[in-house]
């Protein structure tokens, strides 16, 4: 239940300060008693197809291999791909003091609707309250453990569930995905915009279908048109984290399960870029 606080404001003489303007309401939900967690970072987009999903699966598999305990939470209730990037087909199973999210073949611990679905094709139909709570249950009732770093899938938008994962789960920072058509670029802005209104730090974009480098004459081809990442990210004082290229090997993996068998080094800047950040 959110928790309503005193009003900070001097100029207030209430005791509870209900019914005040100024008043602040609690949102935050505590995580499972064994569950401890360093980093919590959300990947986002203004929009979706996009690759958030394939980002967030890229940059747990690359900060695992770095040496670093990493799970992922999908927050994309209605639209949920982790699973079947990993390639897990196991269910979640639940003890009496939370559920236990399902490694991945390399020991990522991974949450999704998917895993306690009967038939991974199973619709969920919810209303946006149902799915925001489901979102807060899978921070709460998940037994993560000890990890160095629990990246979030979100769904594209702005609406119940980001707001959700904002007010509620204790987001150190969310990396936003974009593309290269210049329509993104606003959708980025907006997503960016809700960031900073939440007072969430923004570490930073990742561009997806940057280019396609020919496997025949070695040029990148910019087919979904030249790039504006660099302009919103200055506009905005971010910094670039990556440019994934469309790799057909790449979307392979992810069909087939085996994104953790994936050899390319796209999301390392973006890894140490996270590694910095937690230097600081």
């Amino acid at each position: 239940m959110a928790e309503e606080r005193k009003c900070s404001s001097t100029t207030c003489s209430k005791d509870s300060c209900k019914g005040c303007d100024k008043a602040q309401v609690d949102f935050s939900v505590k995580p499972n008693e064994l569950t401890h967690v360093k980093k919590v970072i959300g990947v986002v987009s203004g929009k979706g197809g996009v690759g958030k999903s394939l980002v967030t699966s890229l940059l747990a598999v690359t900060m695992n291999k770095r040496g670093h305990q990493c799970g992922i939470l999908d927050a994309d209730i209605t639209g949920p791909s982790i699973p079947k990037a990993f390639g897990i087909r196991d269910k979640v199973m639940a003890s009496s003091q939370g559920m236990i999210p399902v490694c991945s073949q390399d020991g990522i611990p991974v949450m999704s609707i998917n895993l306690l679905l009967e038939h991974d094709t199973d619709p969920v139909v919810w209303r946006g309250p149902v799915i925001a709570n489901t979102v807060k249950q899978f921070w709460s009732d998940v037994i993560w453990g000890d990890l160095d770093y629990l990246f979030i899938d979100m769904p594209p938008g702005t609406g119940d569930v980001p707001l959700t994962v904002f007010q509620s789960l204790p987001v150190d920072g969310i990396i936003v995905v974009t593309s290269p058509q210049e329509l993104v670029s606003m959708i980025v802005e907006k997503a960016v915009k809700m960031a900073e209104l939440m007072k969430i730090p923004v570490l930073g974009l990742v561009e997806n279908m940057s280019y396609f480098k020919c496997p025949d004459n070695g040029k990148e081809y910019r087919i979904f048109g030249e790039s504006h990442i660099d302009e919103v990210a200055a506009s905005h004082g971010l910094k670039v984290l990556a440019r994934i290229p469309v790799d057909p090997t790449l979307a392979d993996a992810c069909d087939k399960g085996l994104i953790e068998s994936f050899e390319g080094s796209c999301m390392e800047d973006a890894a140490k870029a996270l590694e910095e950040k937690e230097n600081v």
